[in-house]
């Protein structure tokens, strides 16, 4: 969902120095959109930036990328996924060395392929590229730091760029209500579940709200929901707090506002 993203995975025991890797940051944002249309090439950069006072090796590779409401996310190989741009980008460097304090810029191309005979391209397409640090001491650092080592657990932290091309006026948004329900949560707050998928071919971050009306049709007001990021044949999920509204039951109006004409709307009877 879309949304901004920091991976942390923890890797096995191995020989490493004192080492954080929340040393190596990406610099502003972690999205990037742009409309362009068959045929066409545009360049981009984003900066990887250095925070602490020794050199720090980084490596950049690409991911497709997926998720859904349930939470699962997915990172397949470069161009596995239909709606994939990854063939599409060419990007440098793919190993870098970053001095101490400093920074270095990547810079990339995506180069839009023309529509063909068998092929027209419609709507958005996506992918990620990765920036990972390397750990010195570990099997990929090229670094040493002198004989002094410990064992112990190591931390790798991976920043997502997401690159989304837009074809330009083409594609359309559409979007399934998944499911809906009551629930409580662990807190004891309860909540109102909706999963949304996006059915239509081009990427949405629409508004979300749910509008309560009480069984004489009075509205109890508005609840606002996140903005997220949802890509064609991606899902998320919403949930809306309703602890403070009393007991009692209520129509729900569930909208999702994806601007102009882009407004989808799903009904449900609550009874709590």
């Amino acid at each position: 969902m879309m949304k901004s993203i920091l991976l942390r995975t923890l890797c096995a025991l191995t020989l490493l120095t004192e080492w954080s890797a929340a040393q190596v940051s990406v610099v502003g944002g972690l999205s990037y959109d742009r409309d362009a249309r068959a045929g066409e090439t545009y360049e981009g950069s984003f900066i990887v930036k250095n925070d602490s006072r020794e050199p720090q090796e980084t490596k950049i590779y690409q991911r497709d990328y997926s998720f859904s409401a349930d939470g699962r996310n997915f990172y397949g190989e470069p161009g596995s996924m239909p709606r994939s741009n990854a063939g599409w980008i060419a990007f440098s460097p793919s190993y870098i060395v970053i001095p101490p304090n400093g920074s270095v810029t990547v810079t990339y191309q995506v180069r839009v392929p023309r529509d063909s005979s068998t092929v027209r391209l419609t709507g958005s397409y996506w992918s990620m590229v990765m920036v990972e640090a390397i750990p010195p001491g570990s099997p990929e650092s090229s670094i040493r730091r002198g004989d002094s080592t410990s064992l112990g657990l190591l931390q790798t932290v991976r920043y997502a760029v997401q690159i989304a091309t837009h074809i330009a006026n083409t594609g359309t948004r559409a979007v399934r209500f998944l499911d809906a329900k009551l629930i409580r949560q662990e807190s004891g707050e309860r909540v109102l579940q909706v999963d949304i998928e996006n059915t239509g071919d081009r990427w949405m971050r629409p508004d979300f709200h749910v509008e309560l009306f009480n069984a004489n049709g009075e509205s109890r007001g508005k609840i606002t929901g996140a903005r997220f990021r949802i890509y064609p044949g991606t899902s998320v999920r919403q949930s809306i707090p309703l602890s403070d509204v009393p007991a009692g039951t209520y129509k729900a109006l569930v909208v999702v506002d994806a601007g102009g004409e882009d407004v989808f709307g799903a009904q449900y009877t609550l009874q709590f």
